[in-house]
């Protein structure tokens, strides 16, 4: 079987690239995880580097203005010619270099049920609003902020004794097999 070829961004720990890559292990998968760039030193990057993946980091304050970056980042994700550019905490905006090369083929996750709470603070602003149910979702990327379209989305029920912390632990268990599946299922269809 041919595994069609992947790159993660990520901006943090690295949580939903150990699922991906954790996935990825198994015979029958249909994707490979050939790079890992991020836009500052993360910690998920010791995730790739531990199984021998090609890394890079690009950072914003490297560059004269933020075109200047996207065009670097996008440099970065295509030297790896990647069939599906995947965000996995990547928290900067992606411009339209990037888009226009890559479009229809970059997601990303985000920690609420969309179109509600979009933005950085998702969990935060549920928890603020009195939701009962929140959740995660899977988009395709588009130049709005969290307004792509919706590939897939999961629950979690919020508890009253929940924290932003608390909450957002409980979503990342149930966002990190949604985003393996949706990642699966995408590169099985190509």
């Amino acid at each position: 079987m041919t595994r069609l070829p992947v790159v993660v961004l990520i901006s943090g720990t690295g949580s939903n690239l150990a699922a991906l890559l954790d996935a990825s292990r198994a015979e029958d998968c249909t994707y490979e995880v050939v790079a890992v760039i991020a836009d500052r030193e993360a910690a998920g990057l010791e995730h790739a580097h531990a199984a021998g993946i090609p890394t890079e980091v690009v950072r914003l304050s490297s560059y004269e203005d933020r075109d200047a970056w996207d065009r670097a980042l996008t440099a970065a994700v295509l030297a790896h010619r990647p069939e599906l550019v995947v965000l996995a905490g990547f928290m900067k905006l992606v411009g339209p270099e990037l888009l226009d090369a890559v479009g229809g083929r970059i997601i990303n996750t985000h920690p609420a049920l969309l179109p509600s709470f979009p933005g950085a603070h998702g969990v935060r602003d549920a928890l603020a609003h009195g939701v009962r149910i929140s959740g995660c979702s899977v988009i395709e990327v588009d130049a709005g902020v969290d307004t792509g379209r919706i590939l897939a989305q999961a629950a979690v029920e919020v508890l009253e004794e929940d924290t932003e912390a608390t909450l957002h632990e409980r979503i990342k268990a149930v966002e990190q097999p949604l985003l393996v599946d949706v990642v699966r299922r995408l590169t099985a269809g190509r």
